[in-house]
């Protein structure tokens, strides 16, 4: 309840006019090394979420423990599965809700794992940039609703929705998007008993399987969101975005659920038994939501399933499949 109405007052806070605005010169008060004089996005787009930087502290050091051997995951809880090279891990949304970002190394490379509760967002990318490994923290900042990344090699400022750096000497940067895809507890755990599965570091750092942004998904509008709104869709509806290296092809959730969609080579497939993160108090007892698998030519593509809105304010002028 606490986090509840902490959400709530944040709501209040960003929507009202000269509040939550801030510039280059209060946020260098606040001990940002940044380069201000470089950003491709106006800097009134980018507000406080509320919380400062590292307030929702990252993990640097991520624990797993084998699949099999976890027991208080519910099995239709959402995890985030990623594999390279043989190395298939699941990254629990009950874990990633609380910190937002995992830095790790799977086969050997280093990933970041990202997921945004305001926008749904679970992205995963290459941590490296022009040969060097960055790590990445939370800024305390959001733009379009969407986590602001920084990293701690330059301090710049990255979009998580995008993987770009908007603001600092990285400007104009772009993190690798890497395959990724969400799928229920249980049917990671049958399809890979022995998988590592991260889990808390400490158990008793946040109240992990709850939900602080409970009955979120079926909310009118958007927290922390100043923009335009999506047309013929509600601005809360799931939507698949499928990164396909050029404008992105994105499809509402429900149109794939009807009976799958497929357009250019690339093929979406609906599968139930995924709960919302973003329903119930208790991510284990969340709505149906469901999860697909995208595809082109057998491989698996980058994609990430997001709210209409999101879509929308990052790809304006990109339609949104609905029929």
């Amino acid at each position: 309840m606490m986090w509840r109405k902490t959400i709530l007052l944040l709501v209040l806070l960003a929507t009202s006019p000269g509040l939550a605005l801030a510039g280059p010169r209060e946020w260098a008060r606040e001990g940002w090394k940044t380069d201000f004089t470089r950003s491709s996005v106006p800097f009134e787009e980018i507000i406080s979420g509320g919380p400062p930087r590292d307030g929702i502290p990252s993990i640097d050091d991520p624990k797993f423990a084998k699949a099999s051997d976890v027991s208080d995951i519910g099995a239709r809880e959402p995890v985030i599965q990623f594999g390279l090279d043989g190395d298939v891990r699941a990254y629990p949304l009950r874990v990633l809700t609380w910190h937002e970002i995992a830095n790790d190394f799977v086969a050997g490379k280093p990933v970041a794992v990202t997921y945004c509760p305001l926008c749904n967002a679970a992205i995963v990318f290459d941590r490296r940039v022009g040969g060097q490994v960055l790590a990445f923290g939370t800024t305390g900042k959001l733009r379009h609703s969407d986590l602001v990344m920084y990293d701690r090699q330059t301090e710049s400022w990255w979009q998580q929705f995008t993987g770009e750096a908007i603001v600092g000497s990285m400007t104009g940067k772009k993190l690798k998007l890497l395959p990724s895809r969400i799928v229920s507890f249980g049917a990671f755990r049958k399809a890979h008993p022995d998988g590592p599965v991260l889990v808390p570091n400490n158990p008793a750092f946040r109240d992990y399987g709850r939900n602080p942004y409970a009955s979120y998904d079926t909310a009118a509008v958007p927290f922390l969101y100043r923009g335009d709104l999506p047309e013929d869709i509600p601005a809360m509806a799931h939507v698949v975005v499928v990164r396909t290296g050029q404008a992105p092809l994105i499809v509402s959730l429900e149109r794939v659920r009807e009976g799958g969609f497929e357009q250019d080579g690339y093929r979406i497939v609906y599968e139930a038994g995924v709960a919302s993160a973003l329903d119930s108090p208790a991510i284990a007892q969340g709505r149906e939501i469901g999860t697909v698998r995208v595809t082109r030519n057998g491989r698996d593509v980058p994609h990430d399933i997001t709210f209409a809105f999101v879509a929308h304010a990052f790809h304006p002028d990109v339609p949104i499949i609905v029929k």
